[in-house]
């Protein structure tokens, strides 16, 4: 394979890959810079549209409101692509046979989408760190890592659940429109917040502790092939990304109830 000249100094080729541990990468690492350039592109086509499409809403935007309006935007469209994505890689009968170092060069696509999204998410929460806070940081340094370290190849076949867990984001982010555009307390945002439950739930905390569960037990039965530093990013990656999915779905059950209190909650009230 012909090595691609970056600058003088800077030569991408396999040996580099290689050494790195990535041998796939040398495929895919236009598509995470591509992703990550689209991500950009979104986000700035957002801060032309947005205001035209939604002027009453916007007119009352104040400082990281409209920022945060457009990230969702992004965040939106990254959900809606990876986890129709996910749903064809599970059934993947190559990634099946072979869960641990299995390998399709379109299920690497797909990851490098979100790879690219995630690298864009993080610095986007560095720079709002204030607004956003640490978690959304760890988040998507955790979430790139995961990401990033497939292309060994390694649990490409796994990386279906991060995916999935993106599928409660898509209602996470409609809700959060709703509030925007002034449907809070709706009948829509109730049946869209009974939707966000049941994914959340289903998606990250039910399926993803059961799949990670396989996922170790996967891993340890080769854990010998498995390089040290492997085990320590994907082991910090889902202790954290557990923890966040138990935190954030208390956080929102306290924020249904505040929308939505029950008539016993109201009569106390009265």
């Amino acid at each position: 394979m012909m090595g691609l000249t970056l600058h003088p100094s800077i030569k991408l080729d396999a040996s580099f890959f290689d050494a790195i541990g990535m041998t796939m990468l040398r495929y895919h690492w236009q598509g995470v810079l591509l992703s990550t350039a689209i991500c950009c592109l979104i986000f700035e086509v957002s801060r032309l549209l947005s205001p035209l499409l939604f002027p009453k809403t916007f007119q009352f935007f104040k400082g990281y409101n409209a920022p945060n309006w457009h990230v969702h935007v992004v965040s939106t469209i990254h959900c809606l692509i990876v986890v129709t994505g996910s749903f064809f890689i599970m059934q993947d009968e190559v990634l099946k046979n072979d869960r641990v170092f299995g390998y399709t060069s379109w299920a690497a696509n797909i990851y490098s989408i979100s790879c690219g999204y995630f690298l864009w998410d993080t610095f986007v929460a560095l720079h709002y760190v204030k607004y956003q806070g640490i978690s959304m940081v760890c988040h998507g340094i955790a979430s790139f890592a995961v990401f990033i370290f497939s292309y060994k190849p390694f649990v490409n076949y796994y990386g279906s659940i991060f995916l999935m867990y993106e599928l409660s984001t898509i209602f996470l982010n409609f809700n959060w429109f709703m509030d925007k555009v002034g449907w809070t307390g709706t009948r829509a945002q109730l049946i869209n917040g009974i939707f966000l439950i049941l994914a959340f739930f289903g998606a990250r905390v039910v399926f993803g502790i059961y799949m990670t569960i396989q996922m170790w037990t996967d891993i340890y039965a080769v854990k010998d092939l498995v390089p040290f530093r492997y085990i320590a990013v994907y082991g910090s990656a889902n202790f954290a990304t557990v923890c966040l999915n138990l935190y954030w779905f208390k956080m929102m059950i306290n924020m249904l109830r505040k929308r939505f209190p029950s008539k016993k909650t109201v009569k106390q009230l009265e």
